[in-house]
């Protein structure tokens, strides 16, 4: 299966809409963590706890999202 964020493909046609699929997470850090970053946030800067958290989740969704569409037949 072929994913895109873009409404085509070069070179494909899209032969049918099978539905929309949503993948969503909501995760928490250890409170450890947390405190550190509530340190960071007051200095400043970026909070690479938190960017590091975004990501994983970001990957999570997209998988989750595969997984509905390859169940929807995709």
């Amino acid at each position: 299966m072929l994913s895109t964020t873009q409404d085509n493909f070069s070179k494909y046609e899209i032969v049918e809409t099978l539905g929309i699929v949503k993948g969503n997470t909501v995760r928490a850090r250890h409170v450890g963590k947390d405190i550190l970053a509530g340190f960071r946030n007051i200095v400043g800067g970026e909070i690479e706890e938190y960017t590091k958290l975004l990501a994983e989740s970001r990957e999570q969704s997209i998988d989750r999202m595969i997984a509905i569409a390859e169940d929807m037949g995709a």
